[in-house]
């Protein structure tokens, strides 16, 4: 074994949290797997041109011997290594060494089609099945895929076209996505053009993604940067994030499929991120939130250049829960809408929805933000039949540029306000006790969040 590759073992990671759940107060902790081999063992060949799934299939095929014995490394070194999709397996960590690029290939015959999400009942896009994403992981334990500022570059220019065109066999696929599975940890990489999600943690528990840059051109259709989907005890921080339409978008699955699945997104824990969304929310709660999303904090980010700041989505027929989330010292720059939810955002898998099964927004606490150039300040468009409640907003200084005559626009919604500024609409108008005292804040550093 080459001398840098024992050296780099002791850089990779077996998957332990202690403390406070996996969130981000609780680091986890980063024991040495006993074992490493180089992807350049199993005839894969770094020139960009040489299609490499074979080698990584086998790679990781082998290293399933170790599983029982600690655990084991798949070293990429320096080079560009085109693969189409492969599977991760436990006790596994997936190391990029700095100027290592995976690169996905372009040819959706390289790309497995596999079954929609049960929460979903269908592909996103198109109804069927969908594309297999590049890097999976399917009912794993301890997994990790970090490295030295190593790269995963998806190419999605093709799927961009064949998105804009109508011309996809089946839904987009993703970069990486890990199902059913916990003790994931995400970190030290740079993701770039992915087809549609680039991070894609489902089903999954004790997921932590930190020091990750993402990006797509603004132009990307649709593309996501991090989407927690039906998981629990999620920390994502130190991350930038780019994208085309959302940054980081929570999830947790659509209309009569997420209500039968049942499985939540909840104690999520974000801060110290740079998000920008060019047409899409920096920081989006749904539309697809039908088994419910709550106890999340987000604290410490800086949301720029976006067509909204933070938005919370939903509609008739998603049933679901957004509820008790605590977004805190936020800074805005050149936002078009600062804050919004609509209870009217989304399409249907299929005729099969309920249109009774009405969503619930209730406890939503924002304070300690500040916003430059922000165009609208608020917009809050409620169900008639089921009105958001309890939006409470603290310590709010918004600056609006003279674009829109309009600063807040409400309806089907009521809460409260405490120095805000510009002046909120008469629904989130003054602070009583009543009201007030059902709000949301931060009850400690350690992510919790209870009821004052």
């Amino acid at each position: 074994m080459f001398v840098a590759l024992l050296l780099l073992v002791a850089l990779s990671n077996a998957v332990r949290v202690s403390g406070d759940g996996g969130q981000c107060g609780s680091n986890p902790t980063l024991n040495p797997r006993p074992h490493s081999v180089s992807i350049l063992e199993f005839g894969a060949v770094g020139d960009g041109r040489t299609l490499n799934t074979i080698a990584f299939q086998n790679a990781i095929f082998y290293l399933k011997s170790f599983a029982d014995k600690g655990g084991a490394q798949l070293y990429v070194p320096p080079g560009k290594w085109l693969t189409g999709s492969f599977n991760l397996t436990s006790h596994l960590t997936l190391f990029l060494e700095k100027g290592a690029v995976i690169i996905g290939s372009q040819d959706p015959t390289h790309w497995d089609v596999i079954e929609p999400l049960p929460s979903y009942g269908r592909g996103l896009e198109v109804p069927g099945g969908r594309y297999q994403s590049l890097i999976n992981g399917y009912m794993l334990h301890d997994v990790v895929v970090t490295g030295n500022n190593g790269t995963i570059d998806g190419m999605g220019m093709v799927w961009w076209e064949w998105y804009s065109s109508h011309s996809l066999n089946h839904s987009r696929p993703h970069l990486v996505e890990i199902v059913a599975s916990d003790y994931v940890v995400v970190s030290n990489l740079t993701f770039l053009n992915a087809p549609a999600y680039s991070i894609h943690p489902v089903y999954c528990s004790h997921v932590h993604i930190q020091n990750v840059s993402i990006s797509t051109p603004p132009e990307s259709p649709y593309t996501v940067g991090i989407v927690p989907d039906s998981s629990e005890y999620v920390c994502i921080e130190d991350c930038i994030v780019g994208m085309g339409f959302d940054a980081i978008s929570l999830k947790s699955g659509w209309d009569e499929y997420g209500i039968a699945y049942g499985r939540p997104t909840e104690n999520v824990h974000i801060r110290r991120v740079h998000l920008h969304a060019f047409s899409g929310s920096a920081l989006a709660f749904g539309s697809d939130m039908s088994g419910g999303i709550s106890n999340v904090l987000v604290e410490h980010a800086h949301l720029l250049k976006s067509n909204s700041g933070i938005e919370f989505r939903t509609t008739r027929g998603r049933g679901g829960y957004m509820k008790d989330i605590v977004i805190s010292d936020i800074q805005m720059e050149n936002v078009h809408t600062a804050i919004a939810a609509t209870g009217n955002c989304g399409s249907h898998p299929d005729d099969k929805f309920d249109p009774n099964a009405l969503p619930l927004l209730d406890h939503i606490t924002l304070r300690d933000v500040t916003g430059k150039n922000i165009t609208i300040a608020g917009n809050f468009a409620g169900i008639e039949e089921s009105p958001f409640t309890n939006i409470c907003l603290s310590n709010i200084t918004l600056s609006t540029n003279s674009v829109s005559p309009i600063t807040w626009e409400c309806s089907n919604v009521s809460g409260f306000a405490d120095s805000v500024l510009p002046e909120p609409c008469p629904e989130l108008g003054t602070p009583s006790y009543d009201s007030s005292s059902s709000c949301f804040y931060l009850h400690s550093i350690s992510g919790k969040i209870a009821v004052q």
